[in-house]
């Protein structure tokens, strides 16, 4: 890997700030296309995040697209999801594939060596400092690019110094993750309903398993939560804690614009859906392939018009997801729906990983209603 101090890069066609999963899988995407490109970051890897660690089928089928494959010994297969609240559940396959539970750094660390040897440019503890205008500002150095990528996070400094902190929608979650010893028990990644919180478990190798908590209370950690979900308290009780508890903002942002001239956000640093759809990867991913494309092209001006349809399904199943969170009845409800004929939820699953027409899917919206009224 190169440091900047001692070999400085001078010019690039396309540099990216940020290496985590999203500015390396622009930076793979360009380096496929032909691109020089330059990747820096003020962190070491691997790069390690809070989340729930669970990649769903279209993910992995984007990862693919980046000539991406993670071993079977750094992940653990999944075949659907199963919903749990109070003494219901139910559960569904994915109709278009399996998923995916790997650690992050597992995953960051297989997305480094994919783009070292594709050619990009890696420089890790090197905090670009300003944008400027033949390029970025990397302490007293200036390197040129013709277009920059801010791929540095919900927090991103690129968002601001290019004018692109501004929205649609910034709603705001809490996260909190830690892992366990312990074989997993189910072939699915389970979300467990409670009031006002959900507890997600996902398994990430033949022994280990990843519990995420997400509520909108900033206080609430694992420990607390667990008492109200004793199913899933009883089967960590004598686990072995494999990771300390570590905590991230899950948000809803819709920023009103993805670019401005040359500069394209790319990301949770281009808007984000909230960690209860599980598609934050795949839409990191895919605009990824996108935003390639647009460089190909000379213009990012159809990169704001994609980045807006890939996100509309998404926000959708957010919305749709976390109305299960507003209220307990209605949720019982839907459950009862889903339990009493469970192929609506197996079609909703499929509208989830975008395997469902439109019109099948507003068909699923309407037999659900239909079934919510009788339950």
């Amino acid at each position: 890997m190169q440091n900047v101090s001692s070999d400085p890069l001078k010019a690039t066609d396309i540099f990216i700030i940020g290496g985590g999963p999203a500015g390396l899988a622009a930076a793979i995407a360009a380096r496929q296309r032909g691109f020089d490109v330059v990747v820096a970051d003020g962190a070491r890897p691997p790069i390690d995040k809070p989340c729930g660690e669970g990649l769903l089928p279209d993910g992995c089928a984007a990862l693919d697209k980046l000539g991406i494959r993670v071993p079977e010994e750094d992940s653990h297969c999944f075949r659907g999801i199963r919903f749990v609240s109070g003494e219901l559940s139910v559960d569904a396959s994915f109709s278009n594939g399996f998923g995916i539970g790997v650690r992050r750094t597992a995953l960051h660390r297989i997305m480094v060596a994919r783009a070292e040897a594709v050619g990009v440019s890696l420089l890790w503890q090197t905090p670009v400092t300003a944008l400027h205008s033949d390029g970025v500002r990397i302490g007293n150095e200036i390197v040129r690019s013709r277009w920059v990528v801010g791929a540095d996070g919900g927090h991103s400094l690129v968002r601001q110094w290019a004018g692109l902190d501004r929205y649609f929608c910034n709603q705001t979650r809490f996260a909190f993750r830690r892992h366990y010893r312990v074989a997993p028990w189910s072939d699915c990644i389970e979300v467990h309903w409670g009031i006002n919180c959900q507890i997600y478990v996902t398994p990430v190798a033949a022994d280990e398993i990843c519990v995420a908590l997400v509520s909108q209370d900033s206080h609430l950690r694992l420990d607390a939560a667990l008492a109200a979900f004793p199913e899933v308290a009883s089967r960590l009780r004598d686990a072995e804690q494999s990771s300390i508890e570590r905590g991230a903002i899950s948000s809803t942002r819709k920023l009103q614009h993805a670019y401005a001239g040359r500069v394209a956000l790319v990301g949770d640093a281009s808007g984000a859906v909230d960690a209860i759809t599980g598609e934050g990867l795949c839409l990191a991913f895919r605009q990824a392939q996108v935003l390639a494309e647009c460089f190909t092209q000379g213009d990012l001006r159809r990169y704001q018009r994609e980045h807006r349809s890939l996100a509309r399904r998404p926000f959708l199943m957010s919305r749709l997801m976390l109305a299960l969170d507003w209220k307990t009845s209605l949720r019982q409800r839907v459950m009862r729906a889903f339990n009493a004929d469970p192929r609506l939820f197996a079609r909703m699953l499929a509208m989830h990983v975008d395997s469902l027409s439109p019109a099948d899917s507003a068909a699923n919206g309407l037999a659900l209603g239909w079934r919510m009224l009788r339950a």
